[in-house]
Parts: structure tokens; sequence; C-alpha cells
């Protein structure tokens, strides 16, 4: 009877750790603009082997990769030869797979190594649609002053002249919206900011001109 007592409370205490675990990553809804500005780095790259390494608890997954192009991050590393994730997804961690997909991969710097994580933006590159793949290259950052605002309920408005609405949280979440695909936040004439869409360059002398 001991001994089952004793497995019993082993058992309760490890299903209830693991439901906190998995518990754990929980990321607030982000527009690509602003998982760009507010990276350290954004890459286009495929994995090409990976490491499990004995840090921390779980352990940390270090994936090797082939940069292919860098849209931002340059000041801070040049060329970016690892990246870094928590092994377990219950803390967040990515799952990349191995010289399969090009992924567009963001993250922050800490002590020389470059972080990702389920709350970054990542994604196979051949998922993202050319408007943003145009705001990576030059787009997004010239809204990095602006503030996406998320509306979760209408009615939303704009508190200050360089905010930008964000409906998607209306019916989606994250990435998958039709402004998060489509549309970026860009900072007019007069400090202004508005949704910009289109083939070209943005004209920022022209304001509210293609909001959503």
């Amino acid at each position: 009877m001991t001994a089952w007592l004793g497995f019993l409370v082993v058992f309760l205490c490890s299903w209830s750790l693991r439901d906190l675990v998995v518990e754990a990553c929980t990321c607030v809804p982000i527009h690509p603009q602003d998982a760009f500005c507010n990276s350290d780095i954004v890459i286009r790259a495929k994995v090409v082997g990976k490491k499990l390494m004995k840090d921390g608890p779980f352990g940390t997954m270090r994936y090797t990769v082939k940069q292919m192009k860098m849209y931002k991050g340059f000041q801070i590393m040049p060329h970016v030869q690892y990246i870094y994730t928590e092994a377990s997804e219950s803390l967040c961690g990515v799952k990349l797979e191995v010289n399969k997909y090009q992924y567009l991969i963001t993250g922050r710097v800490y002590e020389g190594k470059v972080y990702t994580g389920l709350c970054n933006w990542y994604e196979k590159w051949d998922r993202l649609t050319l408007s943003q793949r145009k705001g990576l290259n030059h787009r997004y950052h010239l809204g990095c002053s602006c503030k996406i605002r998320p509306c979760y309920y209408l009615p939303c408005f704009a508190t200050s002249k360089n905010e930008c609405i964000w409906t998607d949280m209306l019916s989606n979440f994250g990435h998958s919206g039709y402004q998060a695909k489509h549309y970026a936040c860009i900072q007019r004439v007069e400090g202004y900011c508005s949704w910009y869409r289109g083939w070209a360059p943005p004209d920022k002398t022209i304001i509210n001109a293609t909001d959503p």
C-alpha cells in the first residue's frame, strides 16, 4: 500500500508538472511588421543540421542553417550559422525540418547566439505572400516607428496619429489574417501612419489613401 501511495503521489505530481509545462507557452498575436521591427535578426535560411545541446532542464536545440539572405541584423551578426531554440515545444521551442524547406526566421541575439521560439515569427518561405516578402525587403522598416494596435472588439479607434488599427483580431490570430498577409503600416507625411498595400514602393506624400 505504501509503495502504491508513493507511486500515486509521483504520478500526480508529474501530471501536474506536465500540465503546467504544456500550458506555459502562450504567445500574444503579433503582426509580421512588428515581429520584424522587434527582432535583432531576420533571415531566410535552410536548415542543414540539428543537435540537442544539454542546456537547461529540457535541453536546447541547435539548428545549423545555410543563410540565403539577411533582411535585418547586419550590424549585429552579418552571417548566421546557428539558430537556438528550446528543445520542448511546451517551452516555446520551434521544430524545423532538416534539408527540406527554406524558412523565414526572426530572432533575438543573446551573448552572441541567435534564439528563436514559437512567439517569434517563423514560416516556410513558400507560404509567405508576395506582400510579406516585399515587406521584408523594404516596407516593414518604413513603419518601425508606427504602432500597430490590435482590435479585439468593435468599435476601435486610433488614439494617436502614428497608430494603425489591426482588425484581424476580430476573426483571426497571428499571421493568418488578411491585414497580416497583405498590408504594412507605413509612416506618411507629417508623421501619420496608415495601412499600405500595393506593388510599387509606397508614396509617402499620400495619407490614408490605401486603408483596408
